[in-house]
């Protein structure tokens, strides 16, 4: 199952998906020493992010952001990429220095079409995110 982007920029890669339902803070939403997700009342809190295409409806928060990208990326912790219904330009930004392939201007159906644990391809010059294997065996 192949989803368009609107906008991307970085390599592309590939990896397990992380799926988010709620707008991400990398300054509240991480504790960004051990790369993992520790905000007590985010659904997601526990996963870890090390390595993981990210994939959340929006984004939250200002220059800390890219800080924390780049902090994270330099201590093996970080994202292998980002994907965003809606983004800032602090995180591309962020992102961009970090060296983290990031994608913005998903709709709904990929967020509801994609897994955490999916293994998914995103693919910024082709402006595509793929999903490669499922992790429950849906069809694709």
């Amino acid at each position: 199952m192949k989803y368009a982007l609107k906008r991307a920029v970085g390599k592309t890669i590939e990896g397990e998906a992380l799926v988010s339902p709620v707008p991400f803070s990398a300054r509240y939403d991480l504790d960004r020493t051990r790369g993992i997700i520790s905000r007590i009342d985010h659904p997601l809190r526990g996963e870890s992010i090390t390595g993981k295409i990210f994939i959340s409806p929006g984004v939250q928060g200002g220059v800390a952001a890219g800080w924390a990208l780049l902090a994270m990326a330099q201590r093996g912790v970080g994202f292998a990429g980002l994907v965003f219904g809606d983004t800032n330009p602090v995180m591309v930004q962020g992102a961009v220095t970090a060296g983290i392939p990031i994608a913005s201007g998903i709709d709904g159906a990929c967020l509801s079409g994609i897994k955490t644990g999916d293994r998914i391809s995103l693919d910024p010059a082709n402006m595509e995110l793929t999903v490669l294997e499922t992790v429950d065996g849906r069809e694709l």
